[in-house]
């Protein structure tokens, strides 16, 4: 698949073959859906457990007389009524990690950079910024045309000037190509890929 490249300020600079087994797959709802809620799911953090009655050390020595104290008949130091006891049905922990195959990952994100190439898909030759300013930066993207929320994804490591100036845009997210995966794809409207960034992912298909 052939796609034309463009230099940060939208002048042509060349096509560049895109390998049809990274970003020509038929994407399927199914296994979006999986590698996505897989990803979610994952990311969810676990409410922390309190110590019910099992759990506090606390004498299970009888403390008082069977009669004549005119209160309970208490055997146990850990029951909830009392300090240092045990929590009355608590936040117990739970686990929301699913396991998912690597090959169903490594679809889901060619599926999802494939549905971006089909619209949504741009190629620039790099981040490199005369001017590595927000101001400066907003009127590239508006005179890109990219606007809502926009993805761009770089090679090895993000550019330093144009990490700084996208901070403060909204809607507006960098990653590196190793961060680059299939939620963050599918949110956005526009995804923005550096040749560097094309090689990289391409080389982690195919290494």
């Amino acid at each position: 698949m052939k796609v034309k490249v463009q230099k940060i300020d939208g002048k042509a600079s060349g096509d560049i073959e895109l390998n049809d087994d990274v970003f020509g797959v038929e994407p399927r709802a199914d296994i979006l859906h999986r590698v996505v809620t897989w990803q979610l799911e994952n990311r969810r953090g676990t409410a922390r457990p309190t110590r019910e009655r099992s759990d506090v050390a606390r004498t299970g020595k009888k403390f008082g007389r069977q009669k004549g104290s005119g209160g309970a008949r208490h055997g146990d130091r850990g029951a909830p009524i009392f300090i240092g006891g045990g929590k009355a049905h608590g936040a117990r922990k739970r686990d929301f990690e699913q396991s998912l195959n690597k090959k169903i990952r490594a679809l889901g994100l060619k599926m999802a950079l494939s549905s971006k190439a089909k619209d949504g898909l741009i190629v620039v030759d790099s981040l490199e910024l005369k001017d590595a300013k927000t101001k400066a930066l907003k009127g590239v993207f508006d005179k890109n045309g990219w606007a809502g929320k926009v993805l761009i994804i770089d090679g090895e490591s993000v550019n330093d000037g144009f990490k700084k100036a996208a901070g403060n845009l909204p809607g507006v997210n960098v990653l590196p190509a190793m961060g680059a995966n299939v939620y963050d794809i599918l949110k956005h409207d526009t995804l923005v890929l550096t040749k560097d960034a094309v090689e990289k992912l391409e080389g982690r298909f195919n290494g």
